[in-house]
């Protein structure tokens, strides 16, 4: 097979995927290369909102909308450490540019900023993330495990949770609910 990056790009979970962690997810991929792979599933909403996570962290969040949305859950590896997709970059402690214009920042400076104001023009907040070992992806993408598409910032910071993946179905110009889950086998 050859080789794939997978960077900016969305996986979107086959109807067979077993794993709960990842049932009707859709993840986007930060950074994907011969040691692997670190996404962040972008379609799961926890109970937890940002205004209970700052409280946790000793930051007060004063912009009562952004207070009120949900943490979200960013895959099954670190679930206590914080992880925020953003736009623009910025000058942050501990990131990862993925695109050149979107970076991920595990660091509580970007939360400090957000919290006085001075933060990303975007954000998307998540405990977590989803990793996979050298070679690992690319073995699930053979067995069809996932569909890909290139990531797209309206679907990523814009729409609802309940709608990401829809919207990342229709970036592939298919429709979930009538894929098979016999979906890539003939």
């Amino acid at each position: 097979m050859e080789n794939v990056n997978l960077t900016n790009h969305f996986l979107i979970a086959m109807p067979a995927m077993a794993d709960p962690n990842f049932a009707k997810s859709v993840t986007y991929i930060c950074e994907h290369n011969a040691d692997g792979a670190l996404g962040i599933v972008i379609n799961r909403p926890t109970e937890m909102t940002l205004q209970e996570l700052f409280s946790q962290i000793n930051l007060s969040l004063d912009d009562a909308a952004m207070a009120a949305s949900a943490v979200h859950f960013g895959g099954p590896v670190q679930i206590d450490r914080g992880f925020v997709l953003h736009q623009p970059p910025g000058e942050w402690q501990s990131s990862i540019s993925i695109n050149g214009k979107t970076t991920l920042t595990t660091s509580k400076d970007v939360l400090e900023a957000v919290a006085n104001g001075t933060g990303p023009e975007k954000i998307f907040i998540s405990l977590g993330y989803s990793g996979w070992a050298a070679g690992q992806l690319e073995q699930e993408m053979a067995q069809n495990a996932w569909l890909s598409v290139p990531a797209d910032d309206t679907v990523l910071f814009d729409l609802p949770s309940e709608n990401k993946l829809t919207a990342a179905m229709q970036l592939l110009g298919l429709d979930f609910a009538k894929l098979s889950e016999e979906a890539g086998h003939a």
